[in-house]
């Protein structure tokens, strides 16, 4: 059973930064992609970055040049830097895990505010 553990969320005041962490139980090869997702009171659980296997990286419109996402394949880790939060970037993120057998896996979340 695969498990993905979340860290680094908190409070940080606008224009702040975070870094969040994604430790997964076994490789991350076998992984095809993996990304953050979050989720806002009231909202739906959006995609904000993912990174496949081969290295393509995709960001949503609004963290571009804000976000990067990276992985570290030794210690089964990936990772979302997180710069110049905004208010609205509060919410709670997950880590997600999606194999070539059209399997997700999700982490219990991490919560940020960006609240001054």
């Amino acid at each position: 059973q695969v498990q993905l553990v979340e860290s680094g969320g908190g409070l940080v005041q606008p224009g702040g930064s975070l870094r969040l962490s994604c430790a997964a139980s076994g490789s991350i090869f076998s992984f095809n992609a993996m990304g953050w997702y979050r989720q806002a009171p009231g909202k739906e659980r959006e995609l904000v970055a993912t990174i496949t296997s081969g290295g393509s990286i995709y960001y949503r419109d609004s963290v571009k040049g804000r976000f990067t996402i990276s992985r570290d394949n030794a210690k089964n880790t990936v990772y979302l830097q997180m710069n110049s939060l905004r208010s609205e970037d509060t919410a709670v993120y997950y880590c997600n895990a999606h194999s070539p057998y059209d399997d997700n896996y999700w982490g219990q979340g991490t919560q940020v505010t960006v609240s001054s």
